[in-house]
């Protein structure tokens, strides 16, 4: 006898976030990118300008930041808005996991950007040249005034969806190397250091590549179907065997769906009882999954008996034919 056990979603506590959680304010993220993608159009065009007029790379570095998170957040934002989509018959598990490509594509872009400033910043040290320190000041304050209030608008999404993580890095860093920018401009007041141009530019690329390395790193996981952060296949297998009528769960799969979904295929064995009783044992391993692994996604197999060779995750190629 097999039975599947189709999933639904559970009613029980709030789930325990798989790597970003879920937040009830889902739908206004869009209208806060939407805010932060203007103030980065006008940000970067005011500071190219005075970039050139002041002859400063670490400003012209901080506008051409700025101007790739506007890319980026025109990406998030139509990743958002495709990931509210529901599940089709061609796209069965939804479009939740553009959010993660999204993020893929956004820190790759941060990196680009990171390559070209570290490039320029060389050919800067090499030839250093008069900077006006006045102007500096000024433009980069009006950067750091933007990206702040960008880097606010975002936070609270930034705990709650990678995609929206991946934005508030962008707006985070971004204020962080106009901070610098103003304090560079202060010192060219008075002092000609101007080779410090280059050092904090470079300074900026190696937060841009330490930033970005998380959600690489997390992106990589999701993409990769790895088992959830926080979530432990020996722990499922010890939580679903200690119900009472289950004599043993195998071939157990566990990945993440989107950065607030994840799901579970497993083989269970039982003995052979009444369809009513099994469906009983069913509900029961949901609540289970959901209650203490916050799995809302879970496909269940119930067997009567076990083949010859059970095993924890799958099978070794010699018994890939029965799957």
């Amino acid at each position: 006898m097999k039975i599947d056990g189709s999933f639904h979603k559970i009613p029980g506590p709030k789930k325990r976030s798989v790597m970003t959680g879920h937040h009830p304010q889902h739908i206004s993220w869009g209208n806060r990118l939407l805010m932060t993608m203007m103030l980065n159009l006008v940000i970067p065009v005011v500071q190219i300008i005075g970039g050139i007029l002041a002859g400063s790379m670490a400003l012209i570095s901080d506008a051409l930041h700025n101007l790739s998170d506007f890319t980026s957040l025109l990406i998030s934002y139509v990743a958002l808005r495709m990931g509210e989509r529901q599940p089709t018959v061609s796209q069965t598990f939804g479009y939740k996991r553009i959010e993660v490509l999204a993020a893929l594509v956004n820190v790759s872009l941060l990196y680009g950007v990171a390559i070209f400033i570290a490039i320029e910043g060389w050919q800067r040290l090499l030839a250093p040249q008069v900077i006006k320190g006045q102007l500096v000041v000024w433009i980069a304050l009006a950067g750091l005034a933007g990206n702040a209030f960008s880097a606010v608008l975002l936070h609270a999404g930034a705990k709650t969806n990678i995609n929206i993580r991946s934005s508030f890095l962008h707006m985070l860093t971004d204020a962080l190397t106009s901070l610098g920018v103003v304090v560079l401009g202060i010192i060219w007041l008075y002092r000609p250091w101007y080779r410090l141009d280059t050092l904090v530019s470079w300074g900026i690329v190696a937060l841009i590549f330490y930033g970005g390395w998380g959600i690489l790193k997390e992106t990589y996981q999701i993409l990769m179907n790895a088992t959830p952060p926080g979530i432990s296949v020996k722990e499922i297998k010890r939580a679903v065997e200690a119900i009472e009528g289950i004599r043993e769960i195998h071939h157990i799969h566990v990945w993440t769906l989107s950065p607030d979904r994840a799901a579970l295929a497993a083989h269970i064995i039982v003995d052979d009882q009444m369809l009513s009783q099994v469906d009983l044992l069913v509900s029961r391993v949901r609540e289970l999954l959901w209650s203490r692994f916050g799995i809302d996604h879970p496909t269940l197999q119930f067997e009567t008996r076990s083949e010859d060779n059970t095993f924890l995750l799958c099978c070794p190629k010699e018994h890939n034919h029965h799957h």
